[in-house]
């Protein structure tokens, strides 16, 4: 995955197999997934989740 992005991975980022099979490393079956609050969101949908909370509070 740090393939992928071209960086190393941060602190509360993990890599998600697709297909359940952890030496199956295809970019294609990866997927970046970010642990905080709320947990195991893929980065487009904690984005969501975060305009939505930035919405809701008018900040």
């Amino acid at each position: 995955m740090s393939e992928v992005l071209g960086r190393p991975l941060f602190p509360g980022e993990n890599v998600h197999h697709i297909n359940g099979v952890r030496n199956d490393n295809r970019p294609e079956n990866l997927e970046l997934w970010v642990t905080s609050q709320p947990r195991g969101q893929r980065p487009e949908d904690l984005v969501n989740w975060a305009r939505e909370v930035l919405e809701r509070y008018d900040i």
